[in-house]
């Protein structure tokens, strides 16, 4: 059995991982959103409010992108920008009511589209993924929070 995970191996999880994402994506009838844009919600959603810097590390993307991508939020009335109190020179992105909204409708149709797949799996699989699950977190994160 061998101990060590191949590129190959990696490559096909990554694939695997994107494929699922974007099939749910797709199918889910909620509004469409980029997956950067998708993502800076949830982590403001998840950790609240923060400045730029901190959203393109959480978001891995570059700063620049990073407020390329809240600009376009900011724009369609998803998240607001306000005088950070720690420093009145900085500011931090705020997520707005109806970006909270827009998140928990994604992730609420991207979910029953999930477990409507989940359920057709054999009992055996479905203890598979589940037990999968915070290996998977834990791969997710950033490795600055390792």
């Amino acid at each position: 059995m061998p101990t060590t995970v191949t590129n190959h191996e990696a490559l096909q999880l990554v694939v695997a991982v994107h494929r699922l994402v974007r099939s749910l994506r797709q199918a889910a009838p909620a509004r469409r959103l980029q997956p950067t844009q998708l993502l800076v919600l949830s982590e403001l959603s998840a950790h609240g409010p923060m400045r730029i810097g901190e959203i393109a590390v959480r978001a891995l993307c570059s700063q620049p992108t990073a407020t390329t991508v809240v600009t376009s939020l900011e724009s369609t009335g998803l998240v607001r920008r306000e005088p950070d109190a720690a420093d009145g020179r900085a500011t931090i992105v705020v997520l707005t009511e109806v970006g909270r909204e827009t998140v928990l409708s994604m992730a609420h149709g991207e979910a029953e589209l999930l477990s409507e797949r989940m359920s057709e799996l054999s009992p055996e699989d479905r203890d598979l993924l589940r037990s999968a699950m915070p290996v998977l977190r834990h791969l997710a994160e950033p490795q600055e929070n390792k």
